[in-house]
């Protein structure tokens, strides 16, 4: 028996499409999960990105923390699953 192999990337992958819509790096923000209260940079979250868009997700307790889906003309961008996400000034 072999046991399921996550198919998440590590919250760096996100670095292009989120420079897309942000001028700063976000993949070293730090954020707060809104469901567990985990406090991390945005690197370590999972990302998944078998799906229409990016969605990254908690690494203690799995909740989503942000989708990103770019349209031909649009770019929705939902981070309700972060209570904050702390950007450094540079």
């Amino acid at each position: 028996m072999t046991a399921d192999v996550p198919t998440y990337l590590d919250g760096n992958a996100a670095a292009g499409a989120l420079s897309e819509v942000f001028a700063v790096d976000l993949t070293a923000a730090t954020g707060r999960c809104a469901g567990c209260g985990r406090t991390g940079v945005f690197a370590e979250a999972r990302l998944y990105v078998d799906a229409p868009g990016l969605v990254a997700r908690c690494p203690g307790c799995e909740d989503v923390l942000l989708r990103v889906v770019t349209t031909p003309t649009d770019t929705y961008l939902d981070l309700r699953g972060l209570t904050y996400l702390r950007v450094p000034n540079a």
